[in-house]
């Protein structure tokens, strides 16, 4: 069955990513793919990170004992970095599990607009600075070097320019602009790579992810079983879903979503039914 739109369209791979016998999810939280095209499904079960291949075959779990809660997963350059919103962390491990890093101090909410209070994800801008959401205690978003030192916050609660009501994702563009999925405020906010704000994207419902993919193609998870397709200027090309549904392609509550080297898509959900979809593209 295809989804989308007439000009652009996609194809769910029913029965993707089967795990050993005895294994469940728990919520699907986050989802990223590495240079080989390897599916890492962060979930809240009791293997926080299971990798598949391509073709959903299972190859391995790390994290087991490690996380509170976690919340998202990037990866970038064989680096794997995922936010623990019920610890106050992020932290940085190598593609196998070690971990290398960690900032913020563990269970230690960071005083009021610093780092952390309940981060919720991390994206790699190209220079290779580090962004944070800081969402659910904090609205902000966090600025890092690319050697990880600190640089910069911006965002406070409310519905205003540069306000947020749940910073829930950040993605970084190839040119720099920072895209943030203001969830409660049902819009994507576009910013300066130092926070200077640019512009907003209205009529989601619930966004609570944001990916761009090398043809400029912006995916928008939203909460409430929907998921947007749109271009780099934010006008709207493909849209399915909204009618919560545990059928394949449709959705309960999609959470996180990666597109891989080859264009596939991968949309996980939390809550009820959590799982992870793939998706190819068929126009």
């Amino acid at each position: 069955m295809r989804f989308g739109s007439d000009t652009l369209s996609f194809e769910v791979v029913e029965g993707w990513g089967k795990l050993p016998e005895g294994w469940s999810f728990g919520h699907v939280i986050g989802v990223a793919a590495d240079s080989k095209d390897n599916v890492y499904v962060l979930n809240r079960g009791e293997h926080p990170v299971v990798i598949f291949d391509s073709e959903g075959e299972f190859k391995d779990s790390w994290g087991e004992g490690v996380f509170a809660a976690p919340h998202g997963i990037y990866i970038h350059k064989k680096i794997a970095y995922i936010a623990d919103y019920r610890d106050h962390t992020v932290r940085k491990f190598t593609l196998d599990g070690e971990l290398l890093r960690i900032w913020g101090t563990k269970d230690i909410a960071g005083e009021e607009g610093e780092p952390f209070n309940r981060p919720t994800d991390v994206a790699i801008a190209p220079s290779g600075e580090m962004y944070v959401s800081d969402g659910y205690g904090n609205s902000r978003v966090h600025k890092y070097s690319k050697e990880g030192e600190f640089i910069l916050s911006w965002g406070e609660k409310g519905s205003g320019p540069g306000q947020f009501d749940l910073s829930h994702d950040v993605w970084v563009h190839t040119d720099g602009r920072v895209f943030v999925a203001d969830r409660q405020n049902h819009r994507v906010q576009i910013f300066t790579p130092d926070g200077e704000y640019i512009t907003e994207w209205t009529g989601f419902i619930q966004p609570c992810s944001v990916n761009i993919d090398k043809d400029k193609l912006v995916y928008v998870s939203e909460l409430q079983a929907r998921f947007s397709v749109l271009d780099i200027e934010g006008n709207l090309l493909a849209r399915w879903g909204g009618e919560p549904s545990l059928d394949p392609g449709y959705f309960m509550n999609p959470h996180c979503a990666w597109i891989d080297s080859t264009g596939a898509l991968y949309i996980g959900e939390t809550l009820e039914g959590s799982r992870i979809q793939k998706f190819v593209r068929t126009k």
